[in-house]
């Protein structure tokens, strides 16, 4: 008498419960980051810390955290003489006054100066701003409760 041995291939139905994990993840982790961003950013007109948002890419297998403002850059990186990495060491920035919207003014060396410039606009000369790095400590703090969410829901959906 001869046995025969059945195999079934569970590889796509594998497949379908390994991609919802990654979906899961991918919107569990995003919201995390996205949330303690706006909690780490320091508020002077809340336009940056309001700014912060996430895009989830599936087809990609990609989250996205960020702000599309230009001062959401200044905020992580800093610029001038405070630039984390190259920067304009030792030459000033001019931020036009009119428009500005934050409550601390800009200062060099320690005091606001107003200059013109040749359009005769008012400009606050400045040595730059310093980095606060919102987003990066996002990343730091949440890393591993990332990571923990992560295998809790790979357990979940694997059952």
């Amino acid at each position: 008498m001869s046995e025969f041995i059945e195999f079934t291939c569970n590889s796509a139905a594998v497949k379908a419960a390994l991609e919802q994990c990654a979906e899961r993840i991918l919107i569990e982790s995003a919201a995390m980051l996205e949330s303690q961003v706006k909690r780490n950013t320091e508020v002077d007109s809340a336009h940056t810390k309001e700014s912060w948002d996430h895009v989830i890419d599936l087809s990609k297998n990609e989250a996205i955290v960020g702000s599309p403002l230009e001062n959401a850059v200044w905020e992580e990186f800093g610029t001038g003489d405070y630039a984390v990495k190259k920067g304009r060491k030792g030459k000033p920035w001019y931020v036009p006054v009119e428009g500005y919207a934050g409550k601390k003014k800009p200062t060099y060396k320690g005091k606001v100066i107003i200059v013109y410039g040749k359009n005769g606009r008012m400009y606050y000369k400045t040595n730059g701003k310093k980095p606060r790095r919102a987003l990066h400590k996002a990343f730091e703090s949440k890393k591993s409760a990332v990571m923990h969410n992560a295998r809790k829901i790979v357990k979940e959906e694997m059952k």
